[in-house]
């Protein structure tokens, strides 16, 4: 298992943890987790990795070991957190991501916004997220008022051994070394010696901002970087669009992208850097 070191740094006002695999001077490779997931769990990609990379992963603000909000979370934060994170990493050169889920959604919004400082960028699933409807905002908003009267819930486990179980019920591929790897990550101890997730749980609470596609689609179009679009085969996210109406808006999402390549991962589900690290790992080096 390669080693990685810890840095800690301010993004926009709160400490941020970036966690780092490979020497200085090599080329630089960001990746960026999905929701309720953290930097760690990047590591059975890195380890399949065959070149040499300085691989930059930050815990995105209110996972892992970088700081809490303790209050509601808004995208727009990850975008910002991102270009600060740039700016600190890599202020002169345009830069390569690699992002999963959430963090492939803030890379490919990114990559349009400003398309200068992207060199290419590998979106793991980070498709977008489903169209929502004006109408269901009043159910949203109230929705989201009770939580915040309601306060945070956590999800509580007896030790990590339980956590492990869990993450294993929900993905039957991962290996016991895996779920033990990313228990002990993924999990932190409370003061009653409970293991709840290295997660604020405001991030568990419905957002009352409706994602507007259409604004997700003006920023894909003005990506000049060549992207790497991935899709794993028995992902809930790849099922989801399975309709005849799912398939054409699929086709709409990748067909705002000048330069894409798409390739799909058989015998993965949606955390295909956990599934197939090294069939994924040899798309990412090909491509990057």
């Amino acid at each position: 298992m390669k080693q990685s070191t810890s840095e800690f740094l301010q993004l926009n006002g709160l400490r941020a943890h970036v966690r780092i695999w490979g020497p200085r001077d090599a080329p630089a490779l960001f990746m960026l987790h999905g929701w309720m997931d953290v930097s760690a769990s990047f590591q059975f990609l890195v380890d399949a990795l065959t070149r040499e990379w300085r691989v930059l992963a930050l815990d995105w603000r209110g996972f892992g070991l970088s700081q809490w909000t303790n209050q509601s979370y808004w995208f727009p934060n990850y975008i910002a957190d991102l270009d600060a994170l740039l700016r600190h990493y890599s202020p002169d050169t345009p830069a390569r991501l690699v992002g999963h889920s959430l963090g492939g959604n803030a890379a490919c919004l990114y990559a349009g916004i400003r398309p200068e400082r992207v060199a290419r960028v590998a979106t793991l699933e980070g498709f977008g997220l489903h169209v929502t409807d004006s109408a269901e905002a009043p159910e949203r908003y109230a929705k989201w008022l009770d939580q915040q009267s309601a306060g945070p819930v956590f999800n509580r486990y007896a030790d990590r051994a339980a956590l492990a179980a869990r993450l294993q019920s929900v993905n039957a591929r991962l290996t016991a070394s895996q779920a033990d790897f990313l228990a002990e990550h993924i999990g932190q101890e409370n003061d009653a010696k409970e293991v709840v997730a290295a997660a604020d749980p405001y991030h568990r609470q419905t957002s009352p901002i409706l994602y507007r596609l259409g604004d997700a689609k003006a920023c894909w179009r003005q990506v000049t970087a060549p992207v790497l679009w991935v899709a794993a085969k028995e992902s809930f996210v790849m099922k989801s669009f399975a309709s005849e109406a799912g398939l054409a808006d699929y086709r709409e999402r990748i067909a705002c992208f000048r330069d894409i390549r798409v390739e799909m991962l058989e015998d993965a589900g949606h955390n295909m850097h956990h599934d197939q690290p090294q069939r994924l790992a040899r798309l990412i080096e090909e491509f990057f």
